[in-house]
């Protein structure tokens, strides 16, 4: 099923979605980047993740911005939960999504607008560059959006990587692609009664663990319901993510890596392994020995940082390869568990954890619980 809008002009609802006073700069600085768009957005809706000291706060500040709405998620409490609650009181032709923690260039909403005039575009995402620590402070972004500084990458972070920070990673080209990245996304709003919400049992929420994927598994769903429909990757709808020093280290690399094998696991329990690992697969047998191969090349050629990207890649892989075997184990014993006493073990529905759910449901928030326990530890590749 493919759109039957053909507006050359649509209209945006952006939506940006916050939950701790620890961003509070940077919160006022992504709705003065929206404000600031050379496509104006029809509504900025601002959810407020279950704090309602915070929405308070927020609703005061921001209040007499025309076209501004600080709402509270009513939704379960996390990522996918704030953009269901987004989209529901949405508006525009389009929805759109901003990280809090994220400015979006004057162009962003322009060029995604572009590309709606094809009714086969269902969705249309961007290019998510990364504000390494020492980059422009939030404070100065409320008043001039656009970064006079990024920072300093450290030597050994791989590009290839760049989605365990929520940015646009190495290995991705303009055009068609499989999923969007949930903070520099757009969706026609008639496509969501289509696709259905954003799971609440995959992504950012309750768990302690960083996972993510809610836009990975919304995107696959949706390509699934409506095959015809294309989703797009442009570069030149830009924004600038935020990376805090304390993602910047190894140690939440790993972890990262490791909790983006957990959701995975999660995204191919509701969609299937299929759909639900094709990009994974080209870029782990394609890309990252790529990017191995130039560290130690970059390496020899006198770039200290070489060596340590070469294993960064090797570690990333490989923690990522066993949370995902660990989520997978995690949601065959949930199977196990759950199964009805007169299922035998031959059985059709007892072969894929959440074969016989609906895509989206239970049985995928069911393995959340369960993979987010399992072994030592989403913006996922994307």
């Amino acid at each position: 099923m493919t759109s039957d809008s053909t507006t050359t002009d649509p209209t945006f609802s952006v939506v940006i979605c916050a939950y701790t006073d620890q961003r509070w700069d940077d919160v006022h600085a992504a709705v003065e980047s929206v404000r600031a768009q050379t496509h104006p957005a029809a509504e900025i809706i601002l959810v407020v993740d279950h704090n309602p000291a915070l929405h308070a706060r927020l609703a005061q500040s921001l209040a007499g911005i025309t076209g501004l709405n600080v709402v509270e998620n009513q939704e379960d409490r996390g990522l996918s939960g704030g953009k269901n609650t987004g989209v529901s009181i949405a508006t525009g032709d389009v929805v759109a999504f901003l990280d809090d923690d994220a400015v979006a260039a004057p162009g962003w909403l322009e060029a995604m607008a572009g590309h709606y005039d094809d009714p086969k575009v269902a969705g249309v995402g961007g290019l998510t560059l990364p504000m390494w620590p020492g980059s422009t402070p939030s404070a100065a972004l409320i008043h001039a959006p656009v970064p006079e500084t990024t920072g300093t990458r450290p030597g050994w972070f791989p590009e290839e990587f760049d989605w365990t920070v929520g940015c646009t990673y190495r290995g991705m080209k303009p055009g068609p692609i499989r999923n969007l990245m949930g903070g520099n996304a757009s969706f026609r709003r008639e496509m969501f009664p289509i696709a259905g919400g954003f799971d609440s049992g995959i992504g950012r929420g309750f768990h302690k663990r960083p996972l993510g994927c809610e836009e990975t598994e919304f995107c696959i769903r949706l390509r699934q319901r409506s095959p015809e429909s294309e989703l797009l990757y442009d570069d030149n709808a830009v924004i600038w993510h935020r990376v805090p020093k304390e993602r910047a280290r190894f140690s939440y690399f790993r972890e990262r890596c490791y909790a983006e094998g957990l959701s995975k696991a999660l995204v191919t329990a509701s969609v299937g392994s299929q759909d639900g690992l094709a990009s994974e697969r080209n870029h782990a047998l394609k890309t990252i020995p790529r990017g191995a191969a130039k560290g130690v090349g970059d390496a020899f050629r006198g770039d200290a940082g070489g060596l340590g990207r070469a294993a960064a890649l090797t570690v990333g892989l490989a923690w990522t390869a066993w949370g995902y075997g660990i989520g997978k184990a995690s949601a065959r014993r949930q199977t196990r568990r759950t199964r009805p006493a007169s299922q035998g073990p031959g059985s059709p529905a007892s072969e894929t954890p959440g074969a016989s759910e609906t895509p989206g449901t239970t049985a995928s928030q069911d393995t959340g619980t369960t993979a987010a326990k399992g072994g030592p530890g989403g913006e996922g590749v994307a």
